[in-house]
């Protein structure tokens, strides 16, 4: 559909392009046809040689300024509609490419809505039809837990974003302990890849921020899930929280896959996905680097994404 329209615009630019110099060549012929049999008549009208040469040369000279005009005034009409016609095509292209993400984000929300619901229906159907013992039972009730947080994470996203969108998101600040609070949401939503040794953290203690206290873990949260995400089956995810001098600094580092570099501009766009092969093929919804900026920015501060050697991310947040 996109395309046809695309095919249409460019035939109707083309098309009024082609007429426009026609008309515009034609009219330059018919003002110098008209200027020609005007020098004619004073050729024959006039007996003075003197007379008739100065007012052939100034009727010579209106032609040239006529074709000059006529060609400056249409070179600009040109100009302007030739930069229209590129501003329209772009908002196209720009409204096709944001219908295709947000198709994107709708197939990838129901997946992403399906699978915790379906895994948390499945363990515990597990408790309700089977004997088990207490160990296995808190095993099941923890992943449950776990599939909630994810589920309950997802629909938080979903409507912080529309809060971004609709301008109406609201930043409720007060002084609270940021090291306490990043330790206690990586354990919450974290604690299998901590046990593992996959996740790391090195957090200064007794560092306090003013800041909303529901809003910045997101921040925190979003980080740590899009680097484990993008690490595949090779999980070494770094967080440190420190103070400097100006700043409190929150630092998440990864050896993943790592973003191309004409993506890093883009990436905290809202449902933009990076091009990135397998990134691609990661279930996503576009939303959490897009909240995170957000988010840093509604507290005055800034976030930068770098390389991580020899391969991965580092995403640094100061507050």
């Amino acid at each position: 559909m996109h395309k046809r329209f695309g095919f249409i615009f460019l035939f109707l630019v083309g098309y009024i392009i082609i007429q426009f110099l026609w008309w515009e060549t034609l009219l330059v012929k018919q003002s110098n046809d008209i200027i020609r049999e005007k020098q004619k008549l004073v050729a024959l009208n006039s007996s003075n040689p003197g007379a008739m040469h100065h007012e052939i040369d100034e009727l010579e000279h209106r032609r040239m300024m006529k074709v000059y005009m006529f060609a400056g005034e249409g070179t600009v009409f040109l100009l302007i509609l030739l930069y229209g016609a590129y501003k329209v095509r772009q908002a196209m292209r720009k409204e096709s490419e944001l219908t295709g993400q947000q198709k994107n984000f709708i197939l990838s929300v129901s997946h992403e809505l399906k699978t915790p619901i379906a895994a948390t229906k499945l363990q515990l159907q597990t408790l309700l039809r089977h004997e088990l013992d207490r160990d296995k039972q808190k095993q099941l009730l923890n992943n449950a837990l776990q599939e909630t947080n994810r589920l309950n994470k997802l629909i938080e996203d979903v409507l912080l974003a529309n809060q971004i969108e609709n301008s109406n998101l609201s930043i409720h600040k007060e002084t609270f302990d940021f090291s306490e609070t990043t330790q206690q949401q990586l354990h919450n939503y974290f604690g299998p890849y901590l046990d593992k040794g996959e996740l790391t953290m090195a957090v200064q203690p007794g560092i306090t921020v003013l800041g909303d206290k529901t809003l910045l873990p997101s921040v925190l949260i979003n980080l740590v899930e899009n680097a484990i995400k993008y690490s595949f089956d090779h999980i070494r995810v770094h967080v440190s929280l420190t103070k400097e001098a100006q700043a409190i600094v929150l630092q998440v580092k990864d050896n993943g896959s790592g973003i191309n570099a004409p993506d890093k501009d883009k990436i905290f766009e809202k449902f933009f996905r990076s091009g990135h092969e397998d990134t691609r093929r990661t279930k996503g919804t576009g939303l959490g680097l897009y909240i995170v900026k957000q988010v840093v920015t509604a507290h005055n501060g800034r976030i930068t994404v770098d390389s991580n050697h020899p391969s991965g991310s580092i995403f640094t947040v100061y507050l």
